[in-house]
């Protein structure tokens, strides 16, 4: 199969009217937030387009999402997922929010490991709810940050919301390290939420780990928003390995689009060819980023990832208050300020490689004529 990322050429791209095409001018190269540049996989293409032929414009039903998840998991990770035990949720940050409700109490605070994805920061203050943070060490998390985290939150009901892949810097996180997150927080009373909206985007050298496979009492999120570009048809599955979400409210089952629920059925069941060619075409293009900054932009330090469509640019040898912002206003090339994501996000940018090669070249060419 061709790769999806050099088919659509700039031209078509620019009629689209998502965010990412009409926040700036059209002079802007928009490699800032999470969409890739992308036709729709055949089979959710074909999907939509069959529901809408036959008038199935109404309410969302039934557990196919989650059949077909299941059966993902089981191919691509050797995991069982227990349809039982999940609930479709509108999309993973709605989800995260009721889950936080679920698992805790309103003063009860939420412990995030910054630099991280900005709406956790966004969502948890927006419930009302103080965010802890437990910084990343050198791109990984920190055990004994997170120990230390743990003991010291004065909560009846604390909340780890963990990003599993994490957002901006890719990291795979190890059966190890996960299993000594599950051993923490079950020790301090901790319950861990992850958002693995990106475990579809991990690279073949990589192993992504199902939070659930190795803590009982945890919870997740899944989607195939991120692994098929589908941000637009909103629809998540919220897992657990117990009946717990049956405690969710009536009204959470009335969010997730029904467009969104069949376009991620037939993307988990009927995707998974377009999907490695999505992650062959991200393999390249991190090799492509890798050299293109080392001839252009040398200052600037990146490791390539082993998952997302994201790559996190270390700017801080560019002297630069907000790369971001010198990037935007002498090159127009549109990215996320590291500032937005935490603690250690300052002198970062993050830039989306799901794009063409095309597309990338000329965004590094034009950073550069920006320092």
């Amino acid at each position: 199969m061709a790769n999806p990322l050099t088919q659509v050429p700039l031209e078509r791209l620019r009629q689209r009217t998502s965010v990412k095409w009409r926040l700036y001018p059209e002079d802007v190269l928009p490699l800032w937030v999470a969409e890739m540049d992308v036709d729709p996989a055949e089979p959710v293409a074909r999907a939509i387009i069959d529901a809408v032929q036959r008038g199935d414009t109404g309410y969302p039903a039934g557990t196919a999402y989650a059949e077909a998840l299941a059966e993902f998991a089981k191919t691509r990770w050797d995991w069982d997922v227990a349809v039982e035990n999940t609930a479709m949720v509108p999309d993973v940050m709605l989800g995260a929010v009721e889950l936080v409700k679920l698992v805790s109490g309103p003063g009860d605070p939420v412990i995030v490991t910054p630099p991280v994805y900005p709406p956790f920061y966004m969502f948890v203050r927006g419930m009302g709810r103080a965010v802890v943070e437990a910084p990343l060490t050198n791109g990984r998390l920190d055990l004994a940050v997170l120990e230390r985290t743990f003991r010291h939150i004065r909560a009846d009901r604390p909340v780890f919301l963990l990003c599993n892949p994490h957002n901006p810097t890719g990291t795979v996180h190890t059966a190890d390290e996960l299993t000594a997150v599950a051993r923490l927080a079950e020790k301090y009373g901790v319950r861990v939420i992850a958002d693995e909206i990106h475990a579809p985007l991990v690279a073949a050298s990589a192993e992504f780990v199902p939070y659930l496979s190795v803590d009982p009492n945890g919870l997740s999120l899944m989607s195939a928003s991120k692994g098929w570009n589908l941000a637009g048809l909103k629809c998540a599955v919220a897992l657990a390995a117990t009946d717990e979400l049956s405690r969710l409210p009536e009204e959470v089952s009335h969010g997730p689009s029904h467009f969104g629920a069949i376009a991620h059925t037939a993307a988990f069941r009927e995707g998974g060819d377009w999907l490695d060619a999505v992650l062959s075409g991200l393999d390249d293009n991190r090799k492509l980023l890798a050299t293109l900054l080392a001839e252009h932009l040398p200052e600037i330090g990146y490791e390539p990832s082993e998952s997302t469509f994201l790559a996190w640019l270390d700017c801080r040898g560019l002297g630069l208050d907000d790369p971001a912002a010198v990037f935007l206003d002498r090159g127009k090339v549109a990215l996320m300020s590291g500032k937005d994501f935490g603690s250690g996000g300052d002198g970062h940018v993050r830039l989306n490689i799901g794009t063409s090669p095309e597309i990338l070249t000329e965004a590094v060419r034009r950073m550069a004529t920006a320092r």
